[in-house]
C-alpha cells in the first residue's frame, strides 16, 4: 500500500494504476524511535507518521512539501528506507498557469520515477475515468438538515479519524471539512490535456493555511454560517499557521467555535471526546428545547428520584435528588483503581443516607472522565456541562468556573441561564492539579490537608519558577536545601497554582461572579492565592466536590420532565 495524508497528493494517479493507496491515520502512544531519529522541535504529527511508518508494512509513502517538519520526515524515511518508494511532491503555493503547468511536470516525474519503481504502468484512459466518476459523485449537495439534528463545520490541520467517528456517532452533520485533510472534489480534467488539468484541479480545491490564497477559505465558510450551529477547529499542537487563524476566527466570526489541539497520540482520546461532547452539548442548549420542558413525569404519584454519579481521577461523588429539586443526599469516596467499584460502593452509601433503594430511582446520569465506565448509569454527560449547571444551581450568579480535579483543570464560561458558552481545559500535564498537590505534599513531608492551612501562615514571599511536576519537586527538594519553612515554600507553590490558573481563565475571560469547584478547592491556600490574582472572592459551596454529580442529578430531572 502507498500511504499518504495531504490533500494535494495525487491519490488518483495510482489507483489508475491498480495500487492500493490510504491515508495515513497514526495511533501511536509514544515517540521512542521518532525521538531517536528526529529533532525534538519536530512536528508530533510527524513523529507519529514516523512511527507508524516503522511498524506498518508500506510499499511507499508520498509526501508533499506542506513544511518543514515533513521535509525532516522525508530525509528520514528516504534514509531508513532506500528499498520503498518514498517521494516528495513539491506543491506551488501558488495557483497561476506558471504554478499548474510546474505542478503538472512534477506530477509527470512522479509518474515516472514509480513506474521505474514499481514495473507498473500508468493507465491514463483509467485516470480519466477514475476522475470523471469522482467529479459525478461527488458534487457538493445541500440537503435540508433533520430535525433537532446539528450541523457543524470542520476546520483546522489534520483531523483525527477519532473526532470525525465521534460526530458521527453523535448524528452530527458535517457541513464542510477544510481540514488539510478534508475532502477533495475534482471538476472539469480534459482528457486531452489528462495531467495540467488534473494538476490544475488539485491545486485549486479549498486551501490550506500553505496556500498564498489562504484567504479564501474565510470567504467559503461565509456562506454556511446561516446553516451550522457551530465550528470545530482541531489543529496539530504548535502548528502555528493553523494557531494564527483559529485565533482570528474566535475574534471574528459570531458563531461558537471550539479549539482542540492533540499531539497526535491515543492519549489524547478521553480529552478529545470530554471536549466534542461538551461541545456538542452547550450547542443543544443554545438551540433550546422549549417544546420538550415542562411536561409532567410519567409516574401516577409525581415523585422523583434521581442520581447524579461524578467518576473522577480522585473521587468519585454522588448526589440524589427528588423531583422539586431538593438534594437528599451526597457522598464523596476516593476514586480506586477501578472506576466501577468505587462507583458501586458509593452507589450503596448515598443510598443508605438517602433511605432509599436503587429501585427507587428514576434516572441515574454519569459525569467525569469514567463516566462511560459506570454500568448502572442510564445517561452520561460531560464534567464541563455538569459544573455549569450545578454551578448555577448553588448560585445563579455565577458566570465563571475554576475547576481544578485529581489530574486536569478546566475553566468555564456560563451565561444567565448557567449555560456553558465557552470552555477552556489544560491538556495531558498535572501542573497545577491535586496530582501535583499530593507530590508536594510527599516531598515536604506532611500530610495534603496540611498544605493549604500552613501555607496561610507564610512569612517568606518564595517563587516557585516551574509548573512542571518533575521541575518542581527538584526546586522544592533545593529550597528545603535550603533551609526554608514549609509554610512559605507551600505558600510559593499555591502562588504557581493560582498564576496558571489565573492564564486558563483569561482564556475564557474574567467575568464575575468567579466559582471554585472540584477538590482542590478544599485548599485555603489554593483559594486564597486565586483570590489574590483575581482581586476578587471566590464562591465556594459547602462540598466543592459534588458540584459535578449535582449537574449530572439536574440534568436526570430535566429529561423525566421532558
Amino acid at each position: 500500500m502507498i500511504g499518504f495524508f495531504c490533500k494535494y497528493a495525487p491519490v488518483e494517479v495510482f489507483e489508475a494504476m491498480g495500487v492500493e493507496i490510504g491515508r495515513i491515520e497514526p495511533k501511536v502512544t509514544n515517540f521512542n524511535q521518532a525521538d531517536t531519529l528526529m529533532h525534538p522541535n519536530i512536528c508530533s504529527f510527524v513523529k507519529a507518521v514516523l512511527e507508524d511508518v516503522m511498524v506498518q508494512d508500506y510499499e511507499g509513502i508520498v509526501l508533499t512539501t506542506c513544511c518543514d517538519s515533513v521535509r525532516r520526515l522525508y530525509d528520514v524515511l528516504k534514509d531508513r528506507f532506500p528499498e520503498k518508494f518514498i517521494y516528495l511532491l513539491d506543491v506551488p503555493r501558488k495557483v497561476t498557469d506558471f504554478a499548474v503547468s510546474l505542478y503538472g511536470e512534477r506530477l509527470e516525474q512522479m509518474v515516472a520515477a514509480y513506474e521505474e519503481y514499481s514495473g507498473r504502468t500508468l493507465d491514463r484512459a483509467k485516470l480519466a475515468e477514475i476522475l470523471k466518476r469522482k467529479e459525478e459523485g461527488e458534487k457538493l449537495k445541500t440537503a435540508p438538515r433533520e430535525k433537532g439534528t446539528l450541523r457543524v463545520g470542520l476546520m483546522g490541520a489534520r483531523c483525527s479519524a477519532e473526532v470525525k467517528n465521534l460526530l458521527e456517532d453523535h448524528h452530527v452533520d458535517v457541513a464542510f471539512d477544510l481540514t488539510c485533510t478534508g475532502v477533495r472534489r475534482h471538476y472539469r480534467v480534459n482528457p486531452q490535456s489528462l495531467m495540467p488539468s488534473y494538476a490544475e484541479e488539485l491545486l485549486n480545491q479549498i486551501p490550506c493555511m500553505r496556500m498564498t490564497k489562504a484567504v479564501n477559505r474565510e470567504n467559503y465558510i461565509e456562506g454556511f454560517l446561516d446553516q451550522i450551529d457551530g465550528i470545530l477547529y482541531h489543529t496539530v499542537k504548535f502548528c502555528d499557521n493553523y494557531s494564527y487563524e483559529y485565533t482570528r476566527l474566535h475574534q471574528e466570526l459570531d458563531k461558537p467555535l471550539l479549539l482542540v489541539e492533540t499531539d497526535a497520540t491515543m492519549q489524547c482520546a478521553g480529552q478529545i471526546r470530554t471536549r466534542v461532547e461538551a461541545f456538542l452539548e452547550s450547542l443543544k442548549m443554545a438551540e433550546g428545547d422549549a417544546e420538550n420542558r415542562g411536561r409532567k413525569k410519567r409516574s401516577e404519584d409525581g415523585k422523583m428520584y434521581v442520581l447524579g454519579i461524578d467518576s473522577g481521577s480522585t473521587s468519585t461523588n454522588a448526589v440524589i435528588m427528588n423531583e422539586k429539586r431538593e438534594m437528599l443526599a451526597f457522598a464523596v469516596v476516593r476514586t480506586g483503581a477501578k472506576s466501577g467499584d468505587s462507583a458501586n460502593r458509593i452507589l450503596q452509601e448515598v443510598l443508605d443516607k438517602a433511605g432509599l433503594q436503587k429501585e427507587d430511582l428514576d434516572l441515574i446520569v454519569s459525569t467525569g472522565y469514567g463516566r462511560v465506565s459506570i454500568p448502572f448509569a442510564d445517561e452520561n454527560v460531560t464534567e464541563i456541562s455538569c459544573h455549569g449547571k450545578g454551578a448555577h444551581y448553588f448560585n445563579p450568579s455565577v458566570r465563571t468556573i475554576l475547576d481544578i480535579g485529581g489530574q486536569d483543570s478546566k475553566a468555564i464560561q456560563l451565561n444567565e441561564k448557567g449555560e456553558v458558552t465557552d470552555f477552556v481545559m489544560n491538556d495531558k500535564c498535572a501542573a497545577g492539579t491535586g496530582r501535583f498537590l499530593e507530590m508536594m505534599a510527599r516531598t515536604l513531608e506532611i500530610d495534603i490537608a496540611e498544605l493549604g492551612p500552613i501555607s496561610l501562615e507564610w512569612t517568606e514571599d518564595i517563587d516557585i519558577s516551574s509548573m512542571c511536576s518533575v521541575f518542581a519537586e527538584s526546586e522544592v527538594i533545593s529550597l528545603i536545601a535550603q533551609n526554608k519553612e514549609k509554610c512559605d515554600i507551600a505558600h510559593g507553590i499555591h502562588k504557581a497554582i493560582a498564576g496558571k490558573a489565573c492564564s486558563l481563565l483569561k482564556r475564557v475571560g474574567l467575568h464575575e461572579t468567579f466559582m471554585m469547584t472540584g477538590g482542590v478547592a478544599k485548599n485555603p491556600g489554593v483559594v486564597r492565592a486565586v483570590e489574590d490574582v483575581l482581586h476578587t472572592k471566590l464562591y465556594l459551596c459547602e462540598e466543592p466536590e459534588i458540584v459535578g454529580a449535582t449537574g449530572a442529578a439536574l440534568f436526570a430531572l430535566e429529561t423525566l420532565e421532558k
